[in-house]
């Protein structure tokens, strides 16, 4: 299994990158949002990888952090959701939006992503709401649900100290989703406490 590569990168499009380390390139598919973050062709760069096995295929995923990776890992694990699907729900939301959707049952924000109708949409909020709430009520982000490592957002940070007020997970990230997640915690706080308030 290759968790990262680290190399100087030859090519990048929109949703391809190669990187080459000790001399063999590796050709890797990626969201938008990783080749639009990556420095010029020449400069060094690091992603994390996910490798996926067919029985006529081998692919290598590259994103810009573990939260990403994990994020994939998590999605590609509901069934009739392959790589590639992963990957178009990550062209069209953050790892931090769709844990907020899978904890507001909002199905309706992966219908944006190509590949993914009303019925698939509502099976990755069903099959994943349980793994995503709990780790949001323990304060832990997408990527620690799912085994790896990273700090959790203000976002989650925010969802976690609602929970810890009484509020349910998915009532606390309905109310933290009005606010933006460029705000401090506290900001946030105050914005979903108002519109709960309201409502």
């Amino acid at each position: 299994m290759i968790y990262c590569l680290s190399g100087k990168l030859l090519k990048k499009t929109l949703d391809m990158v190669v990187i080459s380390c000790a001399g063999v390139g590796y050709q890797m598919l990626v969201p938008t949002s990783v080749a639009s973050a990556l420095p010029a062709i020449g400069q060094e760069a690091t992603l994390f990888t996910e490798m996926h096995v067919t029985e006529n295929d081998v692919t290598l995923f590259g994103f810009a952090s573990e939260e990403q990776k994990a994020c994939f890992k998590m999605l590609t694990s509901v069934s009739g959701v392959g790589p590639k699907v992963g990957i178009a729900i990550l062209n069209v939301l953050t790892p931090e939006k769709i844990t907020l959707a899978i904890s507001a049952g909002d199905h309706k924000a992966f219908t944006a992503a190509s590949g993914v109708g009303p019925k698939l949409a509502q099976r990755i909020t069903l099959e994943l709401k349980d793994k995503v709430g709990k780790g949001l009520a323990e304060g832990i982000g997408f990527g620690d649900v799912s085994g790896g490592a990273v700090a959790a957002g203000n976002m989650t940070q925010a969802i976690a100290a609602l929970t810890s007020l009484g509020y349910s997970p998915s009532e606390a990230a309905q109310a933290v989703s009005k606010a933006d997640d460029s705000m401090s915690v506290e900001e946030i706080i105050k914005v979903a406490l108002r519109s709960m308030a309201k409502g």
